[in-house]
């Protein structure tokens, strides 16, 4: 996972508290807190460097070839189990104190150069009257939320109350226990519920969002904000959920839904004051389903009325409103950009420590996952010949979306739009995969508002924002704030498998780059992980049709290009990196500004071409065409 590959290991043993508060900012207006001069200083190689770099290489030489025993699967070189219980702080006392030395300063001056302090940001806001007026509501993304071990069969004794998902803990389950691991993050195929025997739940409260691991902050610094303007846990509440399942199963088996609409219930109640919520990547396909289930009769029963009565403001952060399309490569064959442009070296450890179809089983085995499967079809993402974000002079259209250069197999014989490429997958999948997702999700387009408004009666068209409409809420807000300007994975090159011992029909043709072709990824615009169309489309255009609009609702867009910090692993303050823009010092101050009832004073911000590029969309107020020109849009059949 690329973030696993940008992080910074703290100095101190792996029994470091994760939660360490951001120091005291000296100025508070001011959100970088190094000066260029001392940047500069801090950039200067000291004396001694020389010396430092030889202990980091020779200590770097060391791990790397364990890692490589490790990989190779030569249990007879070095025995795994024996690091399980190594404590780091004996790994440090057997180091040159010279080297343990050199090494804590290289880390001070690197974190010093990095360091933005997130309290700043509130300051700021607080120093210009912003205060705590809505109650805030956050529901993260797919990383965000860690998932723990309630089992007390003797197969999950071990990981009571611990993480398998967002922690050290599932990293040494994951080496040391793999098959374990396995049963427990996988969902049963046939209820997509728990194994026999397994219990696996989302964490809960703020623990359960604000870091994934030691040091790696998802909300953290947004929670910090959130504090210096007066919100604590009586006005602000996460809204964690276990991302693995299907939406109908979170209402199933953790009532998630009816708890979250009584929580908005009772903060409005205490507070006088609608909700503000906030939503991250997959959060925002979460709560858009939400919205649908807390209204509908049978299901929520809050009745037209109730987002009206109870929200103020939706803060749709980076959400992927018609999917990522990085998500049909993970289930189709356990691949995507960060695992197809590793070098020969960690393809061939990946492969032999979680090999491609143990992914895909994986991916599959978490029918969330699947909710983020492209959506709107040629419509949106394009034909053989078109697409509506290509460029001039491009030389294959991103309507292509799975291409092949090899058309002498039976499963390569042509190019696949999205609109191919989605029964493709489930032709390619196992049938309980298949079933699941025909019966859970819906991935097509609503051309007139009849069609809209019979969909507001069907659960698996909640997801879909171009079958269903917003809520008849005149008085709410929706910001729609994301990251531009950071390459993101469109289309993709794909081959025959050709490892008898695979399971897989087709994979990744990681041999082949040219140009915007980088190892069989084809690369567009968005923000690394969500396409530009996902994050924008409804945003600028989608929510403007009144079909999908009938209230009115009020739609801001503010797009924040990618600036990263050249000397911070996490992109610093001005990132606009899918995960990383939680921490951009300017998302924070506009999320104060809603929260304090100040979102009214929020100018919209384009910088990106999604207003060119949604008028190329093939999606009108009404058909306007005849219907044997009508594309097919309805990708899943109920």
């Amino acid at each position: 996972m690329s973030f696993l590959r940008r992080r910074v290991a703290g100095t101190d043993s792996s029994t470091e508290p994760s939660r360490e508060p951001t120091p005291e900012p000296e100025k508070a207006n001011e959100l970088r807190v190094v000066t260029a001069k001392t940047l500069h200083k801090l950039t200067d190689k000291p004396k001694g460097s020389k010396r430092r770099n030889f202990w980091v290489f020779t200590l770097g030489g060391i791990f790397g070839v364990v890692a490589a025993a490790f990989f190779a699967g030569s249990n007879d070189l070095v025995d795994l189990s024996a690091l399980e219980n190594v404590n780091l702080d004996n790994i440090f006392d057997a180091l040159p104190t010279a080297f343990v030395k050199d090494a804590q300063q290289l880390q001070k001056q690197e974190r010093d150069a990095v360091n933005y302090d997130s309290f700043a940001v509130g300051l700021h806001a607080r120093s210009q009257g912003v205060s705590a007026v809505h109650p805030v509501i956050m529901i993260p993304g797919v990383i965000s939320t860690g998932l723990e071990s309630w089992g007390t069969e003797e197969q999950s004794r071990q990981y009571f109350r611990k993480r398998l998902w967002g922690s050290w803990t599932m990293m040494r389950a994951l080496v040391m226990d793999k098959p374990g691991w396995k049963k427990h993050i996988m969902l049963d195929p046939k209820t997509g519920m728990d194994p026999d025997g397994i219990k696996l739940r989302a964490a809960q409260g703020f623990d359960a969002t604000d870091f994934f691991i030691t040091g790696y902050w998802i909300w953290n610094k947004i929670l910090e904000n959130l504090a210096t303007i007066g919100y604590d846990p009586t006005n602000a509440f996460t809204a964690a959920y276990d991302w693995r399942m299907s939406y109908m199963n979170y209402e199933k088996r953790d009532q998630y839904f009816t708890r979250l609409k009584s929580h908005i219930e009772i903060a409005v109640r205490v507070s006088n004051k609608k909700v503000v919520l906030l939503s991250h990547s997959m959060g925002s396909q979460v709560l858009y389903y939400f919205l649908h289930w807390a209204e509908a009769e049978g299901f929520g029963g809050g009745g037209p009325g109730w987002v009206e009565a109870y929200v103020d403001s939706w803060i749709n952060i980076s959400g992927c409103m018609l999917g990522a399309v990085k998500s049909l490569p993970a289930v189709l064959s356990g691949e995507m950009k960060d695992t197809a442009q590793l070098n020969a070296f960690a393809v061939y450890g990946l492969e032999k420590f979680l090999s491609r179809h143990e992914r895909a089983e994986i991916f599959r085995a978490m029918p969330g996952i699947s909710s983020m499967l492209p959506i709107g079809g040629n419509a949106v993402w394009g034909d053989e010949n078109w697409a509506p974000d290509d460029k001039p002079g491009q030389n294959v259209s991103y309507g292509n979306f799975i291409r092949f250069r090899d058309a002498n197999s039976s499963f390569t014989k042509t190019n696949l739009t999205v609109d191919m490429s989605l029964p493709y997958l489930l032709e390619n999948s196992e049938t309980w995969y298949r079933e699941m997702v025909l019966h859970s999700y819906s991935a097509g387009v609503a051309h007139t508002k009849a069609e809209v408004e019979a969909n507001q009666l069907i659960p698996s068209k909640w997801i879909n924002p171009l079958e269903t409409r917003l809520p008849l809420a005149p008085s709410l807000k929706i910001y729609c704030f994301y990251g531009v300007g950071k390459e993101t994975e469109r289309a993709y090159y794909y081959k025959q498998e050709d490892d008898p011992l695979s399971k897989l029909n087709v994979t990744i043709d990681t041999g082949f780059s040219n140009g915007k072709v980088d190892h069989g990824v084809v690369m567009g615009e968005g923000d690394g992980t969500v396409n530009l169309l996902s994050a924008g489309y409804m945003c600028a255009k989608g929510w403007k049709l009144k079909r999908y609009n009938p209230a009115g609702v009020q739609i801001k867009t503010f797009e924040m290009p990618h600036e990263p910090d050249r000397f911070s692993p996490r992109g610093g303050p001005n990132t606009g990196d899918h995960v990383d823009i939680l921490g951009r010092s300017s998302l924070n101050d506009l999320i104060l500004r809603v929260a304090g009832g100040r979102g009214e004073l929020i100018d919209e911000n384009v910088v990106s071409n999604i207003r060119e590029y949604a008028e190329r969309v093939k999606i009108y107020e009404e058909p306007g065409v005849g219907e044997s020109d009508r594309r097919r849009d309805d990708l899943f059949i109920d």
